[in-house]
């Protein structure tokens, strides 16, 4: 019988760590970095109701669970940046997603990218690699024969930039507070544009993108910047995440008016050419979704999304809400539930105060009615 402790991430000795990685070390598909223990420990510091759930099998430890409260509802810890969570465990070990939930006990558990068994809860989504066994100009080689027009359009956006505004330089591998903040001030009028939760106005969130910028952790744990200029100007910043040979794009923005020439996309292709010639094999590019990604990835990992209510009345008003969408026709209620359902998980990882939630989800509201949203 398995049986959870809650402790404070802080409490996570040395035997901890030591354990912790060992199950990584056992789990390839607990690779990306979200999984490493740098990144529970520095988020546990800054995200508001930060746990670690430790799960124990005859007393002994056979898996770990970093997640945080708001309320009755638990998420993984860092929501709604963790773009990957789970129990960390050996393989075969660790409580599966549906035993999670029982033995948390919360309201509900709210997951978005949970990778392992799923214990026949929630969707199946996909997430979108470029793995390099063979470096960049191989990649390149390789994707440039199967979407020559795609990539003969990038290289002619890039000799439109610098005959516009002068020479392009790529610089990687940056740590500056300061075009951080560049970045998120163009993530957070980019949020404003489309309509979007802002997810850097709670504060916590940037904080924990600058902290994690000053991590270095074992294994190349950390995070970094990239950014594209054209003469004298800023034209993109990225921010990733890596370890091992993990590279995690994570924030990306450009700015709007040179949309036309692909910035964004050009800065994430210098940035494969030089973390590639640093031993990053694998570029992960997140969900799947935006139109370029299939140009670019080669590879998918499948993640599960799913939200486990506690058994009782809440459940029952959630499917009954659904069925009332659905009776306007063509599957409505259906259809939209996938939307607002993770428009609602990022408001309520964000949002640490029942007032600021709700002055979410009414401007949330707002923009579905006025806009009459379609799933994301």
């Amino acid at each position: 019988m398995v049986q959870v402790e809650i402790i404070a991430t802080d409490a996570l000795d040395a035997a901890h760590i030591g354990r912790w990685r060992e199950m990584l070390a056992a789990s390839p598909e607990l690779c990306s970095p979200y999984f490493r223990p740098e990144f529970t420990q520095v988020a546990g510091r800054i995200s508001p109701g930060a746990a670690v759930a430790v799960f124990r099998r005859s007393g002994e430890v056979i898996g770990y669970f970093p997640h945080q409260r708001r309320g009755g509802s638990i998420q993984p810890l860092g929501a709604p940046l963790n773009d990957y969570h789970g129990v960390i465990a050996f393989p075969g070990q660790g409580p599966s997603l549906a035993e999670t939930a029982r033995l948390l006990n919360g309201a509900r558990l709210n997951v978005g990218g949970w990778v392992g068994p799923a214990g026949g809860e929630g969707e199946t989504r996909q997430t979108c690699q470029v793995a390099m066994p063979e470096g960049y100009d191989g990649w390149y080689a390789e994707r440039r024969a199967a979407w020559g027009k795609y990539f003969k359009d990038k290289e002619r956006a890039r000799r439109s930039l610098e005959a516009e505004f002068g020479p392009l330089r790529v610089q990687t591998d940056i740590r500056d507070p300061d075009l951080l903040d560049r970045l998120i001030a163009l993530k957070r009028e980019q949020y404003r544009r489309t309509g979007r939760h802002d997810v850097f106005a709670c504060g916590w969130t940037a904080d924990l993108l600058h902290a994690l910028m000053q991590t270095r952790g074992e294994g190349g744990f950390g995070a970094s910047l990239a950014a594209l200029w054209a003469g004298d100007s800023l034209c993109a910043v990225e921010y990733s995440m890596h370890a091992g040979d993990q590279f995690h794009f994570w924030f990306p923005a450009y700015v709007p008016g040179l949309a036309r020439c692909s910035p964004g996309i050009l800065l994430s292709m210098d940035t494969m050419r030089a973390a590639s010639e640093r031993g990053y094999a694998t570029f992960d590019f997140g969900f799947a979704g935006e139109g370029y990604k299939k140009y670019f990835c080669n590879a998918e990992r499948n993640v599960t999304e799913a939200v486990i209510v506690r058994p009782g009345l809440g459940a029952d008003l959630s499917r009954s809400a659904v069925g009332l969408l659905n009776l306007a026709g063509d599957g409505r209620g259906e259809r939209l539930r996938a939307s607002l359902r993770r428009r609602w998980a990022a408001i309520e990882a964000c949002e640490v105060t029942a007032a600021d939630r709700f002055r979410g989800v009414a401007y949330a509201a707002r923009v579905a009615l006025s806009r009459r949203i379609q799933p994301a």
